[in-house]
């Protein structure tokens, strides 16, 4: 697998936000959102090739029983349903991030999915491209069905996103308790000038509001 980085943090977002996990950050996507705060897995993708096995060990050797594989997107990885097998025999919880956008075999005990919406769109010679990728709901549709403990994490930036939101999480019949809304920002000043209003819809519509503790305790830097 080629592996941007694996570290031991905490979980930063969704219903499973504080909890110590180590994290294995895939390399590639087939995405390129435009406020991407990872581009060294999407954009300037770099890493290091590493097997099943020695993913395993580093995974065993962090002492965590929580493991997040995330990315770029972990799903284009061949090996991903060898590596989520291995690791679930090895009694880890696991947790695979991922935008809905493949749906190939993998184990996981939490699907986290982040459907991307038209705030997304990078423009450019990857416009097309992306919006297609994002646009397509046959896995997204597959890998909801396929794993009922799953939750849904949204990028918004302000109450223009929600009618994309609205109807997405209709047509896939998610129920609103499993939806995260996420205030997008690559910095701690943005995140705090969009999360109020953010907070305010999570409260009108029945959503959940995804903090992002990442940025709030360690500025959002690489391996934390």
């Amino acid at each position: 697998m080629v592996v941007a980085e694996t570290f031991a943090s905490l979980q930063g977002e969704g219903m499973l936000a504080g909890m110590p996990s180590f994290f294995i950050r895939t390399c590639g996507c087939n995405l390129r959102c435009q406020w991407c705060d990872t581009p060294y897995a999407s954009w300037h993708p770099e890493g290091e090739h590493l097997s099943v096995e020695e993913l395993r060990g580093r995974a065993a050797a962090a002492g965590l029983r929580h493991v997040v594989i995330t990315g770029g997107e972990p799903l284009l990885q061949r090996e991903i349903g060898d590596l989520t097998r291995m690791l679930r025999e090895a009694g880890h919880h696991m947790t695979v991030e991922t935008a809905g956008t493949l749906a190939p075999a993998f184990a996981c005990d939490l699907l986290s999915v982040s459907p991307k919406t038209s705030n997304s769109d990078p423009g450019g010679r990857w416009e097309e491209r992306h919006r297609r990728a994002r646009l397509e709901l046959a896995p997204l549709r597959k890998l909801v069905a396929s794993f009922p403990e799953h939750q849904l994490k949204f990028v918004v930036q302000d109450r223009s996103d929600l009618p994309e939101v609205l109807d997405l999480i209709a047509t896939l019949g998610v129920w609103r308790e499993r939806v995260f809304l996420m205030p997008e920002g690559r910095s701690q000043e943005e995140l705090d000038r969009r999360g109020p209003e953010i907070a305010r819809i999570c409260l009108e519509r029945g959503f959940r509001y995804s903090p992002r503790l990442h940025f709030d305790l360690f500025g959002g830097a690489r391996g934390r």
